[in-house]
């Protein structure tokens, strides 16, 4: 005999789709930060189960939530060894959740909509462009002068999908024939290949093994490898986008893919000679190496500190000076809807061009050519803004709960808000719960954005209608 059913259940079940559909096209900052939550609250709940661990041993609350925070942010900090705490569904969930985070949680969706349906309905394309550009998390109109226009959304998933299938292929074909020479089985080394390859793509800087970089800490083949992999992944995927259908053509490449590239460059050779000149002669880091592995170690450093979390050193001993070019380094981060964190190198771009024009007596920004709104510098200055506020905030709290260094606490919040990964120990085993929460929504808040938390947290967004009369405040 069939099932009757009853009409309430069956609309019951579409009522709540309507209001999902609702409240995600109302408040679509508030959407995407609660799928992004409910994610991190998934993958702490794996990680808690005694499958996910190496003894079969429940993992603590607040640990697993540490961990899955870390994880789908993909930033590096732990509070557990990596490379024994977890058992291998415990591994394979780590694999799966950085991947989740480093494309995006909403582009993540689009792509597998756009594979199930092969088509892009009008939302689907806002929800992924709301990864891409921070700008669409704003109710109401967005200009399309910009690097990716909504009608290239579909085409920019379709980038996204396969620029991280050939990327990290590519890194696990030139990586695996190394770790064979260290002696070890096939599949061990497939595994380890795998491993580092999406932990440095996805700009994670989790380690697979006990020993860690070790055993290649003078291989200029193994770091070079990790180190284009960590660049390619924190250029950002409309940078893959824009590349892939000009890329004999640099003069056709859009001004945010010029100032992307451009300025990563910039900062990568300006990390490596300040870090090879403050470190010159220390003996408790790379000073007193020879000249080629202190290169080595400078520029690989410099890498890192942008968002890739992997290191040589114990970075506790590094000179301050070295520390405070490597908070300024993390605090940067890579490019836009990329795999790395920070307030974006575009953004401090905007911020130095800005400064450039003001110095020239200009009343606009220019670059490559072509001028740059005044809309583009508020949301950079604002960015900017609440970064710098929260990373302050979270510094003082932690120093009054833990009362480490004000070094190494701002060292590691900065590293946990551009979810960048490097530790100077900070977040070892022995840290206080309360602290491991306070670092992991700092990730949080980090991963998603502050301009993104910013318009999540606004009631609303009203249209003025009035102009009010204008007065100068004194400035400097």
């Amino acid at each position: 005999m069939a099932e009757q059913r009853t009409p309430g259940m069956t609309a019951l079940p579409s009522r709540w789709r309507d209001g999902l559909e609702q409240f995600a096209g109302a408040y679509p900052a508030r959407f995407a930060i609660m799928v992004f939550a409910s994610m991190n609250l998934l993958f702490a709940v794996l990680l808690m189960t005694p499958w996910a661990t190496a003894t079969g041993e429940p993992t603590p609350f607040v640990d697993a939530f540490f961990q899955a925070v870390s994880v789908v942010c993909v930033t590096g900090l732990t509070v557990v060894d990596m490379a024994t705490h977890w058992s291998p569904f415990g591994n394979a969930v780590v694999m799966v959740g950085v991947q989740v985070g480093g494309i995006g949680v909403l582009t993540l969706a689009s792509i597998l909509g756009l594979t199930v349906a092969r088509k892009l309905g009008l939302r689907q394309r806002l929800m992924a462009a709301s990864d891409s550009n921070p700008s669409r998390v704003r109710k109401g109109v967005v200009k399309e002068s910009q690097a990716i226009r909504l009608g290239e959304v579909g085409g920019l998933l379709r980038t996204v999908a396969l620029s991280v299938a050939v990327f990290e292929a590519a890194l696990i074909v030139l990586l695996l024939p190394r770790i064979l020479l260290e002696g070890k089985p096939f599949l061990t080394a497939l595994y380890e290949a795998t491993y580092w390859s999406f932990m440095s793509f996805t700009n994670s800087g989790f380690v697979p093994t006990v020993e860690g970089l070790e055993p290649y800490a003078t291989d200029p083949w193994f770091l070079g490898v990790m180190m284009v992999g960590v660049f390619i992944g924190s250029l950002g995927f409309p940078v893959y986008f824009v590349l892939l259908r000009h890329l004999g053509a640099p003069r056709q490449w859009s001004l945010h893919v010029k100032l992307t590239i451009s300025v990563s460059l910039m900062l990568f050779f300006a990390g490596g000679l300040a870090y090879l000149v403050l470190e010159w002669g220390n003996a408790d880091s790379w000073g007193t190496a020879d000249f080629g592995q202190q290169v080595l170690h400078a520029f690989f450093l410099s890498t890192m500190a942008r968002s890739g979390g992997f290191a040589l050193e114990d970075l506790g001993l590094l000179h301050n000076s070295s520390l405070l070019v490597t908070d300024m380094l993390m605090f940067v981060g890579g490019g836009s809807a990329s795999t790395a964190g920070g307030i974006k190198v575009t953004t401090l771009a905007i911020l130095f061009l800005a400064a450039i024009a003001e110095a020239r007596g200009r009343k606009s920004m220019e670059a490559f050519g072509r001028r740059i709104p005044s809309d583009v510098l508020r949301l950079a200055v604002s960015v900017t803004l609440w970064s710098a506020t929260i990373v302050a905030g979270v510094t003082i709290v932690l120093l009054e709960i833990t009362g480490a260094p004000l070094s190494f606490v701002l060292f590691d919040v900065i590293s946990a808000f551009a979810t960048v990964g490097l530790s100077t120990g900070f977040t070892q085993p022995g840290l206080e719960d309360p602290a491991k929460v306070i670092l992991a929504l700092t990730m949080f808040v980090g991963r998603i954005g502050s301009v993104t938390l910013a318009a999540a947290l606004a009631a609303s967004q009203t249209t003025q209608l009035f102009t009010r009369p204008e007065e100068r405040p004194i400035v400097g």
